[in-house]
This record gives structure tokens, sequence and C-alpha cells, in this order.
């Protein structure tokens, strides 16, 4: 791995010393959140190309479409005393 040093001012690092959690390095915590920065670029290039495929894809379109509207907090109703259904049942 190439090792870089990189120059910020005092304000900077005063900054970065306020913001850091206390367990952590000023290098590591500088690392986490370019780790950070570089991974939220890449899920907003990633949302982008899925938003493409739905316009140019009618059946992505649809199949969203149907999952959007899907009851998600619907959950069947318990069988049993215990409440756990057949799960325990051999």
């Amino acid at each position: 791995m190439k090792a870089t040093t990189l120059k910020v001012d005092g304000e900077q690092v005063r900054e970065l010393e306020r913001s850091k959690p206390a367990s952590q390095s000023v290098s590591a915590y500088v690392r986490s959140v370019l780790q950070r920065e570089v991974l939220r670029q890449k899920m907003g290039a990633v949302a982008e190309c899925y938003t493409e495929l739905v316009r140019e894809k009618p059946d992505e379109k649809a199949w969203l479409e149907e999952w959007t509207r899907a009851d998600l907090t619907h959950r069947p109703p318990r069988s049993g005393r215990s409440g756990y259904g057949s799960i325990f049942r051999a």
C-alpha cells in the first residue's frame, strides 16, 4: 500500500480533533471519513444507474411499483398457545 501524507492547516486539525470519537486517532478518523465519502459517491452512481434502468425497462418499473405497493407490515395470525406457530412442531 502506498502511504501518502496529506497536509491540513491547524484549524482543520483542531476541527478534526473535535469531530472524531475519543477512541480514534485523527488518521483513523480521516480514513473512515474518506471511506464513507467514497462509498456515498459509489452508491449515488449505482442509484443513478438503477434510475436509468427503471426508466428504460418497463418490466423493472412494473416490478418496482408492485414492490412499493406491497404490505410489508402484514404478519400472518399466530397459531398455537405459545405464539410461535409451527416452527417448533416436528
